[in-house]
């Protein structure tokens, strides 16, 4: 997903994001806050993936979500 689209769609895919990794949590998704790159950061952080494992992840949960 572009990251333009990511922060602008942010607050409808706020409740998605947090029912795909629930180990996010309501401050986490405040923090992000529609960054790509801070929430790849915080899959690597809650789950110990890779940067390139959270970038995977991120990528096949944004295919869901484009226009």
């Amino acid at each position: 997903m572009d990251n333009n689209v990511f922060k602008g769609k942010w607050k409808q895919l706020k409740g998605e994001a947090k029912k795909q990794w629930g180990k996010l949590t309501d401050d986490d998704l405040d923090v992000i806050d529609g960054e790509k790159d801070k929430l790849v950061g915080k899959l690597q952080e809650r789950y110990g993936h890779s940067k390139e494992d959270a970038e995977k992840e991120y990528q096949s949960w944004g295919r869901s979500y484009r226009d």
